[in-house]
């Protein structure tokens, strides 16, 4: 059922074909993980599971995404590990442990090129990466920052850094990008606080421009704790535009634990749930189901996690469901508004290992 699943074009699936679908893959991932994984088995047994009552989505349980921090949650024997992934966070915070093996590494690059290939086309094409090379030197264990720079390698016909191991800009590579490719297109892809640092407002300090014009500016990370760099999205866009002559953005939200189903924002600056994942809303007060429209918590569900039990977490981010089936754009599934972190909630995020030494 999940294998056929995967093979389905990304934002196909009306509400009632998508929620068939994808129940019975979150009660196949949780029977999976309760036989295989021991904290997840005493965690189901400590809040009452009964899979004969799981009957809709919001049936399905989810663990707190702190969990991770806590236990060490994997399915899979210590020899099918493959890499370990490592949430991002500053000194002195537990970091999420997220263990992997092969299938569920290959089959997290697989889903996440077909999300980024319906906003940005399938052709592999060259990629200016505003990060420095040294995020992937440790392929076993990965930081989410260097996961997902390595998640994108596959639909990179080149991947060039324009970052030194200083995080100082390299203008000669930056130069040679353009004048090499800069004549057809080609994606830009950082964290946004690094894109707006790095690239926006060292260029502006050095009284430049990049012709950049004809690129795809690829965005992760938001900006969670370096609150005093917060900017609008507006203001983000304008400044790109200015600089470096971007008109083309697809900004998106995910988790380290769920890499892989990606919330990709279309050109209405809606983000989008895909046939593989979805996302539910819930009360601050009782965890129960938000309406449409309703501030909560944000659960998330994905059906690629098969060696960690990933599947169903809710996260310490609040945002609303917008609506479902009706976008502009055509892509039908749920699209969401994130509206940041929860008060109270420990701040991690992608981009936070290296706020502190801005």
């Amino acid at each position: 059922m999940i294998d056929d699943l995967h093979k389905l074009a990304p934002y196909t699936l009306s509400k009632s074909e998508k929620e068939k679908t994808l129940l019975h893959a979150m009660q196949e991932l949780t029977e999976w993980h309760k036989q295989h994984c021991t904290p997840y088995q005493r965690y189901l047994d400590a809040i009452g599971y009964n899979a004969a009552q799981v009957k809709v989505l919001e049936d399905v349980p989810f663990l707190p995404i702190r969990a991770f921090k806590e236990l060490q949650l994997k399915s899979i024997p210590d020899d099918s590990v493959f890499k370990v992934m490592m949430s991002s966070g500053t000194s002195g915070q537990k970091q999420s442990r997220i263990y992997l093996d092969r299938k569920t590494a290959v089959l997290q690059q697989k889903v996440l090129l077909r999300l980024l290939g319906d906003f940005i086309g399938n052709r592999r094409l060259p990629m200016l990466v505003i990060d420095s090379e040294a995020m992937i030197k440790d392929r076993r264990n990965f930081t989410t920052r260097g996961a997902t720079i390595m998640g994108l390698e596959f639909a990179a016909r080149r991947m060039i850094f324009a970052l030194d191991d200083e995080m100082q800009l390299r203008e000669d590579v930056l130069d040679e990008f353009i004048q090499t490719y800069g004549g057809d297109k080609f994606i830009i892809f950082g964290f946004t606080f690094m894109v707006w640092q790095h690239l926006f407002q060292r260029l502006k300090q050095m009284g430049r421009t990049a012709d950049l014009s004809n690129g795809y500016l690829l965005t992760a990370g938001g900006w969670k704790k370096l609150v005093n760099l917060q900017i609008s999205n507006v203001d983000f866009k304008k400044t790109g535009r200015e600089i470096c002559g971007i008109t083309h953005y697809v900004d998106h939200y995910g988790m380290a634990e769920q890499t892989g189903c990606i919330y990709a924002e279309c050109e209405y600056g809606h983000l989008h749930a895909s046939i593989y994942s979805d996302v539910i809303i819930r009360r601050y007060r009782d965890f129960s189901p938000c309406a449409m429209g309703e501030k909560g918590f944000i659960q998330l569900l994905s059906t690629l996690p098969h060696s960690y039990p990933g599947h169903s977490i809710l996260t310490e981010d609040e945002g609303i469901i917008e609506g479902e089936d009706d976008c502009p754009c055509g892509r039908k599934g749920k699209y969401i508004r994130i509206l940041g972190r929860v008060k109270q909630a420990e701040i991690r995020g992608c981009s936070d290992t290296y706020g502190a030494r801005i």
